[in-house]
């Protein structure tokens, strides 16, 4: 069997994902040998390695774009990894609905920092969050196989929890008007409860800004009961002098304008 065979086969029983030792496995040859005919496969365009040793197989509709897409080989490289991870923030959103802005990278959020990786033309950028494991996903199909895909309760909390990674306070809340009818109130207190405080309060105080007090009315017992301290709505500038919102224990540093 030839190496171009062997990803036929993989790819006939619907695996479009392989390492150097699979190939080298399955081709009786060594793994020098097996790099060299994936790298003569490369050069045709049937494959791709979005991360060194783990290749893709590419379908000819993919060609163009150098690569599968993004959200369809996340799972099966994270699980090549051994790490646990979520689709989340942006992308996540989009999952949900809220696609105003359509993200230009997958945003993958996992337990530890990691350089984006580039495959063709699909970039996945990753986030840290030491918690992964424990945030609330849903399971959503590709052609290739399942994603696991941040709740949109825990996806909101995300949103004001990482702006710089959001695009900014502005886009989040514009995300946030798009996401917020996919809320469900108590959902997002157990969201809640696996985050920083600080999220719970900025979230609350955008989704009543934004006119969805009634989901956000559980949110408000839970920062009252748990809050001790105001946070500024945006960490970056300086809450001195800033007008307080005693519900949400939120200083409103900065003017928040969504694009609705």
């Amino acid at each position: 069997m030839t190496a171009g065979q062997y990803i036929d086969h993989l790819a006939s029983n619907g695996r479009y994902h392989l390492t150097t030792g699979d190939a080298a496995g399955a081709l009786g040859i060594s793994q020098a040998a097996a790099r060299a005919a994936l790298r003569r496969l490369m050069r045709r365009g049937e494959v791709a390695v979005p991360y060194r040793g783990f290749y893709v197989i590419v379908p000819p509709e993919y060609r163009r774009l150098g690569c599968l897409p993004g959200d369809q080989l996340i799972d099966q490289l994270m699980a090549h990894l051994c790490e646990p991870y979520y689709i989340g923030l942006l992308s996540a959103a989009e999952y949900h609905g809220a696609a105003h802005h359509r993200p230009q990278q997958l945003q993958v959020v996992t337990e530890k920092n990691r350089p984006a990786l580039d495959c063709g033309t699909a970039r996945i950028a990753f986030i840290a969050r030491s918690n992964v494991r424990e945030i609330p996903v849903r399971l959503l199909n590709t052609p290739r196989g399942t994603i696991r895909v941040s709740t949109p309760e825990a996806t909101a909390l995300d949103l004001v929890g990482y702006p710089e990674h959001s695009a900014g306070l502005d886009n989040v809340a514009t995300v946030l008007a798009e996401l917020a009818p996919s809320l469900d109130p108590d959902g997002l207190v157990e969201a809640a409860r696996l985050s920083p405080l600080p999220w719970s309060q900025r979230l609350g105080y955008l989704l009543e800004l934004l006119g969805f007090q009634d989901t956000a009315s559980p949110l408000a017992t839970f920062v009252t009961d748990k809050a001790p301290h105001v946070t500024p709505l945006t960490p970056a500038v300086s809450m001195r002098g800033t007008a307080k919102d005693p519900r949400w224990k939120v200083a409103v540093n900065t003017t928040v304008e969504a694009e609705l």
